[in-house]
């Protein structure tokens, strides 16, 4: 676990409301329109959720995958992302000892 990794990925509010988004998908996109959360999310919903481009939701995406926050499964020319719960709880457990 990569302590200054994640406090920098933290320090971003958009890439904390994409691990919100991620925790409850349910809450903030129509299940008809993403089929099932199985897999994640798919990129391209999580886009157009922070309403901002490509490019700049790719990299908010790449830091929170090299923090090892999320995960990401690619199925043919989709990627889908999910919470990497288990470093998350680390992560909590940490700093409770911590600080």
């Amino acid at each position: 676990m990569d302590i200054d990794a994640i406090f920098k990925a933290l320090a971003n509010p958009t890439r904390r409301q994409i691990l919100q988004w991620l925790k409850q998908p349910e809450h903030y996109l129509p299940l008809d329109e993403c089929g099932s959360f199985e897999r994640g999310v798919c990129a391209g919903h999580i886009e157009r959720l922070g309403n901002v481009s490509q490019s700049t939701m790719s990299n908010h995406l790449s830091v929170l995958q090299q923090a090892g926050l999320i995960k990401v499964e690619k199925y043919g020319q989709w990627s889908y992302f999910s919470r990497n719960e288990a470093l998350i709880q680390q992560y909590i457990d940490h700093l409770k000892q911590a600080l």
